[in-house]
């Protein structure tokens, strides 16, 4: 048996082991994966820092703890430098587990914009969030698709009361704020098909500027909208999170998580060659076997 047939036959448990392994020195190793930012993630940066303060951001957390790696990252970024600049937030969330998620974030990226910081070398003084002044919050409610559809009428349609139980009409910020022609621009971070809902039921019916982020095994399909004009602009997985934590100088856990996700993917790659080296090799030896055989 050549080296070639033991590794057809290794246990993938070895395989997974190895990659642990890897991982775990990958994460105590000191040192950084260098972030090439792409135009479709330049683009939405861009967008939030051409805005005037006091303008609102509509941002839809439309995600799961089982994409919290990939899409939390996004969210802390983008509202972080949504606050600092000064403009509002409104946030919704249309997936059942997001709202809890959605609270946490709200949270921690307030008490980061506490703290006086540089960016991209200029300097914000921190401030205090307040909820009602700088950010509504609606919450959740189901069937995306009849939800923005309503709120294209007036956010007050689906949520007439916001997470927190407060009458929207009452909120200082939403005060002359109706639907979507008082926003922005939108910027959808989701791992459902509620994209699908924002384009389709959203974009195309109300024509307000989006821009997603999504994971990045589903990034692939939403190149077309892109293209077509229909999204301003496009962050796919973590290392989408990643290039928006490059543009904003605000490294987080997507920068951090780059320097594990590159070695682990090399050693995938590593052993899909090496099997595929090894599939070929075996069948080619079988082959020629039976040729020595059959003569």
């Amino acid at each position: 048996m050549n080296i070639f047939d033991k590794f057809m036959s290794l246990d993938r448990r070895w395989v997974f082991l190895f990659l642990i392994i890897v991982c775990v020195i990958a994460h105590r190793m000191d040192y950084e994966v260098p972030i090439l930012v792409e135009p479709e993630v330049q683009s939405i940066y861009d967008r939030i820092e051409s805005l005037e303060p006091g303008e609102i951001v509509f941002i839809p957390l439309d995600y799961d703890p089982g994409s919290m790696a990939e899409l939390h990252p996004m969210a802390y970024a983008i509202i972080e430098q949504c606050w600092r600049k000064d403009l509002k937030v409104i946030i919704t969330a249309l997936s059942q587990n997001g709202p809890g998620l959605a609270d946490q974030a709200l949270r921690e990226i307030a008490d980061s914009v506490k703290l006086d910081r540089t960016y991209n070398g200029v300097f914000f003084e921190g401030r205090e969030i307040v909820n009602g002044i700088d950010y509504c919050f609606l919450g959740y409610k189901p069937y995306p698709s009849m939800v923005i559809l309503a709120m294209g009428q007036d956010f007050r349609i689906p949520f007439p009361l916001d997470y927190y139980g407060t009458p929207v009409d009452s909120i200082p910020m939403m005060q002359g704020v109706k639907n979507y022609d008082d926003i922005a621009c939108a910027i959808n971070i989701s791992a459902t098909n509620s994209t699908d809902y924002w384009i389709s039921y959203g974009q195309a019916r109300f024509n307000f500027p989006l821009a997603v982020g999504i994971t990045g095994v589903s990034v692939a399909q939403y190149y077309p909208y892109l293209g077509s004009g229909q999204l301003f602009g496009l962050m796919g997985g973590m290392l989408g999170a990643a290039e928006y934590e490059e543009l904003a100088d605000n490294p987080g856990p997507a920068k951090k998580g780059m320097k594990v996700q590159l070695p682990a993917h090399m050693v995938i790659i590593g052993f899909v060659l090496l099997g595929n080296i090894g599939f070929f090799m075996s069948k080619r030896r079988k082959k020629r076997d039976s040729n020595v055989g059959g003569n």
